[in-house]
């Protein structure tokens, strides 16, 4: 079975969304109640929200070939 090759600058995106959404948190943080704040919030959520399904699809799974199996 042919291995997935994985992207060495997988953590540039993670790094970069996470960054939006620290971005996006403080301009909303200044604002009054209105949909921009409302819509700003909902960007960093998603940002927030993808970065952690990236990460988390990186996490290494145990493999058949672990020391349970020999």
């Amino acid at each position: 079975m042919l291995k997935r090759r994985r992207s060495s600058g997988t953590w540039i995106l993670e790094f970069y969304l996470e960054k939006e959404a620290v971005n996006l948190r403080k301009q909303a943080e200044g604002m009054p109640a209105s949909i921009r704040r409302d819509e700003l919030l909902r960007k960093a959520n998603q940002a927030e929200t993808t970065a952690q399904v990236s990460n988390g699809s990186r996490v290494p799974t145990q493999s058949s070939t672990g020391p349970e199996n020999e």
